[in-house]
């Protein structure tokens, strides 16, 4: 059941519309957003998640190929 504080900021966006939009905005902390992406993607690659997904995605075609 959504909370009556998420349904009131509903209520004030739909019927005031003269509202202050950059309030409802999500404070950005870190605004490297490509640093991170980086960072991220080096740490799936670091981390082996990257075979994981590879192995995830042949078993899954194969398995796909044997049951058709």
């Amino acid at each position: 059941m959504p909370s009556a504080h998420a349904s009131n900021s509903f209520h004030l966006a739909v019927w005031h519309p003269s509202l202050n939009w950059p309030l409802l905005a999500q404070e950005i902390k870190d605004p490297k957003v490509l640093d991170q992406m980086q960072n991220a993607f080096n740490n799936f690659i670091k981390s082996g998640q990257v075979w994981a997904l590879m192995i995830g995605l042949f078993f899954g075609y194969l398995i796909r190929g044997i049951t058709r």
